[in-house]
């Protein structure tokens, strides 16, 4: 036996130890030598080809991390007798990819490992959906559906979902790969449910950390939570359980009438959101990050910022209990009358869903003159298990 051929056994009796199926273990024989050092010559990355995240940590990866150009939201359904046991070896076999993937090299089974070489800030996040909880017999710790909002239009294929698989990064080809290769190894054990694809403004064009704008043209999270900071401590990881150092998601999907909103003026828009369009500053100040003054009233001796305009109905003034928004643009393409299928993935992290998220939701849904424009069609709640060390695995503090 060659020493290739000995090589390839090893990988493919790991592979099958992982997956527990021959068909995974089989793939393996196929992986291609290959790593973040062996790009092809003459094909040197720029420095943000070869940038890395770190995957392992106290908390997972593509939450506190700076948010990357692109990504893609994954929702699964576990097939049918899926357990406890099964998703161990799921887990484990989706930990061990990510974590290569992320530092620029293939996965055990990657027949493309070309296209695995350039990570570009690459992360990979995996969250649990009541069900995946129920099927691990753990389901009295599931997140709490939220409740009916009146404004809710939700659809089931954009909705639900058992496991999430989050993926970012700076290059859509290498978003594309990764997603590729975690999909093939959930196969065994899930289905998809939904994908849902978002994008940023990128660092070409838009200095990392400066507030971005969504496809209404407003500066979209100008205030948010501080990676880092007390408050983002205490507002986003949770500090006890079998979920300590990780976090909880609120995934909305939010279409836009762009169509409605080209046909109001600029005062009127601006009258909705409470700030201005060209800066984002408060109607009451001059910069974006110009405190509000929502007690400043105007000449007819109303409120200059209304009692209804977004950034009012927002508001969280402890805070500890904000939320962290880390929000993707999303266009879906033209209708055949030529009106664009585009809005807003809410991606919003939290400790505690029910005390942090809901209340904030629940103003926004009773009166948001922004609802006039906006309509929530998809929605999903999931637990982000803590991150893991180098040897470990992303849910173990519950499945092992």
């Amino acid at each position: 036996m060659s020493e290739r051929e000995s090589r390839a056994g090893r990988r493919l009796t790991r592979r099958g130890l992982l997956a527990g199926g021959a068909v995974a273990a089989a793939a393996a024989a196929c992986a291609v030598p290959g790593g973040a050092g062996s790009a092809a010559a003459g094909s040197a990355p720029l420095p943000g080809g070869d940038a890395v995240e770190p995957f392992h940590g106290v908390h997972q990866a593509g939450v506190a991390t700076s948010p990357q150009t692109f990504a893609v939201f994954a929702g699964f359904d576990l097939r049918p007798k899926t357990g406890r046991v099964a998703l161990t070896r799921l887990m484990r076999l989706l930990t061990d990819d990510a974590r290569r993937l992320t530092r620029g090299e293939p996965a055990l089974a990657d027949t493309d490992a070309e296209l695995a070489l350039l990570p570009a800030r690459l992360t990979v996040t995996f969250g649990f959906g009541a069900g995946l909880l129920e099927a691990a017999g753990a389901g009295h710790l599931a997140p709490r559906p939220l409740p009916a909002f009146k404004i809710d239009a939700l659809q089931p294929r954009w909705s639900g979902g058992d496991l999430l698989v989050q993926v970012c990064a700076e290059d859509r080809v290498t978003l594309a790969h990764a997603l590729r290769v975690l999909v093939r190894d959930a196969r065994s054990f899930a289905t998809i449910r939904w994908t849902q694809h978002g994008f940023r403004q990128s660092p070409q064009v838009r200095a990392p950390g400066t507030t971005q704008r969504n496809l209404m043209g407003q500066l979209d999270g100008t205030v948010n939570l501080t990676p880092g900071s007390a408050d983002f401590e205490r507002a986003v990881w949770v500090r006890d359980g079998w979920l300590r150092g990780g976090t909880t998601l609120v995934l909305r999907r939010i279409r836009m009438d762009l169509e409605k909103w080209d046909a109001a003026d600029r005062a009127a828009k601006e009258f909705s959101v409470g700030r201005r369009l060209d800066n984002g500053a408060p109607l009451t100040g001059r910069a974006e990050t110009d405190e509000p003054d929502f007690a400043e009233l105007g000449p007819s001796g109303l409120p200059v910022i209304s009692e209804f305009a977004h950034i009012r109905r927002a508001r969280t003034a402890d805070p500890g209990m904000r939320i962290l928004r880390r929000a993707y643009n999303y266009e879906a393409g033209l209708s055949p009358e030529g009106r664009q299928d585009a809005g807003l993935l809410f991606a919003s992290y939290q400790a505690d869903v029910a005390r942090q998220f809901v209340p904030i939701q629940a103003r926004l849904a009773e009166m948001d003159l922004l609802n006039q424009w906006t309509t929530p069609i998809g929605s999903a709640v999931f637990a982000i298990p803590p991150g893991c060390s180098s040897d470990g695995w992303i849910g173990e503090t519950l499945l092992s």
